[in-house]
């Protein structure tokens, strides 16, 4: 199992996590190129270079604002909208699942400042989050994480800092409200230094990426990346990223089932319950007949969910559907070893999903999605791509084979 486990020591920036992704193998062409999507280009610059704090070597990613009479300004603001971020993303050409991951993390801040604030999620100002900095900080942190391509996001309690912060509405107490509230629920630590350590841009790829806070580092680390902040503090201001491995070929992951039997509810309604459920994150949902007391035929729904996306879920279930109870088994979902890769049929690229046991490829899959595009493109049957995937796989095998 690939992990990904954020050491946020100092804690963490937008500009600090992509300096860590790219220090950690991501591709600063890639970055630059995939950003290009937003179609935002006239109005930034990334700047990407090595350097040091306090004698650690890392990566330093800048973004650098173009004003309309092409001169630079770093830390410019122009606030937005929810709703203008959701069309900038969702009217780009970036591929579904770095488009999901970049609006959780802005659902996240919209959250946040609304509570804060007491307005709805599409009345609020973004000020600082809504600038084209933290646009590219957080699409670029999903652009990066969908890059690496891992099995489990894991992070250490997250250091916050102290003293106060100077915002749009004046001084105000680090953490900052909006900070605080993204990271409700997640474990913190606080004044290491005076200064504030983690923003809301941070906050909110954390809250929306890591599936489990622990001090505990119970895997393989295979390479080290460093991310740097523009502060000079009495501590390396840095983020320090790890990618590693977990040692066998199976990893273990403790899950829950949610169940409810539902015996009065519109069938209709089901079809958009699951959509909104695996949007939402559930990990599976499925549907069970069931006969209920009285002869009464019903539905035993149930949905795979981890501790992150529970309340989400529960929020569907509760909201969506006739239930008023929920019963929540705890269970160990034991994974195979996965790694995703490219394939060129005569069709066009397919991704394929690769499965080992004890270091041996035992089953590999086409993805759905892409070989769903590529038949209606050609205006083929789905089979006949499926059937091409295999043939390419089969060529590789005995190549493979034949070399050892």
């Amino acid at each position: 199992m690939k992990i990904l486990y954020y050491d946020c020591f100092s804690g963490i920036s937008g500009d600090m996590n992509l300096g860590a992704l790219v220090d950690l193998g991501v591709p600063g062409e890639y970055l630059i190129r995939e950003l290009s999507k937003l179609q935002l280009d006239s109005e930034y610059e990334i700047k990407i270079r090595n350097d040091a704090k306090k004698g650690i070597t890392g990566t330093k990613v800048d973004v650098i604002l173009v004003n309309r009479d092409n001169s630079q300004h770093e830390g410019e603001h122009h606030h937005r909208h929810l709703k203008d971020i959701e069309a900038i993303i969702n009217g780009s050409s970036l591929n579904d699942r770095v488009k999901k991951s970049s609006l959780d993390m802005f659902m996240k801040v919209a959250q946040a400042e609304a509570k804060v604030h007491g307005k709805s999620i599409y009345e609020v100002h973004f000020h600082e989050v809504g600038a084209i900095d933290s646009i590219i900080d957080m699409v670029g942190a999903a652009i990066a994480l969908d890059y690496l391509n891992v099995d489990k996001i894991m992070a250490s309690p997250v250091q916050v800092g102290g003293g106060f912060v100077k915002c749009a509405h004046g001084l105000i107490p680090v953490p900052a409200p909006a900070t605080i509230e993204i990271l409700n629920g997640i474990p913190i630590k606080s004044g290491i230094v005076p200064f504030e350590t983690t923003t809301p841009t941070g906050a909110a790829i954390l809250a929306a990426s890591v599936e489990e806070f622990t001090d505990k580092m119970e895997f393989t680390v295979e390479k080290v990346g460093y991310g740097l902040g523009n502060r000079d503090l009495e501590i390396p201001n840095v983020l320090r990223v790890f990618l590693g491995k977990s040692e066998g070929s199976k990893g273990i992951e403790v899950q829950y089932i949610l169940e409810t039997n539902i015996d009065d509810m519109n069938p209709e309604f089901y079809s958009y319950i699951e959509e909104r459920l695996f949007e939402t994150g559930a990990l599976d949902v499925y549907k069970t007949p069931i006969i209920m007391k009285k002869g009464r035929p019903a539905i035993k729904l149930s949905i795979l969910v981890n501790q992150k996306k529970e309340k989400e879920v529960l929020d569907i279930i509760f909201r969506e559907t006739t239930s008023i109870g929920i019963r929540k088994l705890k269970v160990e979902k034991i994974m195979l070893e996965r790694e995703f890769s490219t394939v060129a049929t005569k069709y066009g690229d397919v991704v394929i999903k690769s499965s080992y046991y004890d270091g041996e490829l035992v089953k590999y899959k086409a993805e759905y999605e892409y070989c769903r595009r590529i038949a209606r493109e050609n205006n083929i049957p789905i089979t006949k791509v499926y059937r091409e995937v295999d043939k390419v796989m089969e060529k590789m095998f005995i190549s493979i084979n034949e070399t050892l």
